[in-house]
């Protein structure tokens, strides 16, 4: 049986019979995949589908947090919770006696990198010795809280107060009844700061 018949210039290349193979010989149209004018269309396809799709993620996360619980609060109604670590106002301690716990030892004055705290000591009649004057300057205070930790006797500690904003500079200079008075206002909560943090002490 005759698969192939004679090629003619416009017909089929291939004719089998049965018809299995139809492959044209010459081609009628022609098409140029990469011109300028589809890559401009195919460009701005590519960046309206993507805006489109970028605002509808938008939306998306939008509605998403619509639905969920806001994760700010309404201050200063409302506070948020405070580490045991945070340092905020100063404030000097006293022993449950009434006893100030300073022993003018001048490790913070020392450690400071800030040069803002001032200490005057003398010697009293038993041998120990007191502070005369302890100024802390907290505009120059940079809250590191290495004043604290030098102090071997936990004297001066960074309180929880963080509201002490003042309309002078005057009243941001510090001295020690000051710094007593804090100690006296906020030893309940300085105290159980530091037993909530002993372990790392």
């Amino acid at each position: 049986m005759t698969f192939l018949k004679t090629v003619q210039p416009g017909l089929k290349l291939f004719q089998t019979y049965p018809k299995i193979l139809n492959v044209p010989l010459r081609r009628t149209k022609y098409y140029t995949v990469y011109s300028e004018e589809n890559k401009e269309k195919f460009l701005d396809e590519a960046v309206n589908r993507s805006f489109f799709l970028e605002i509808i993620r938008g939306l998306g996360i939008t509605m998403s947090h619509f639905f969920t619980e806001p994760a700010t609060i309404n201050y200063p109604f409302e506070k948020g919770p405070l580490s045991p670590r945070f340092r905020g106002e100063h404030a000097l301690r006293r022993y449950p006696s009434g006893e100030e716990r300073c022993i003018a030892c001048k490790l913070c004055e020392a450690i400071c990198p800030a040069q803002a705290i001032t200490i005057e000591a003398e010697e009293r009649a038993d041998g120990s010795r007191r502070t005369t004057r302890y100024d802390i300057d907290m505009t120059k205070c940079i809250y590191c809280g290495f004043c604290q930790e030098a102090c071997p006797v936990d004297a001066i500690v960074e309180g929880p107060n963080f509201e002490f904003s003042t309309e002078t500079h005057e009243e941001l200079l510090y001295n020690k009844e000051k710094l007593l008075n804090n100690g006296d206002k906020w030893e309940s909560e300085i105290a159980s700061n530091i037993h909530a943090d002993y372990l790392y002490r």
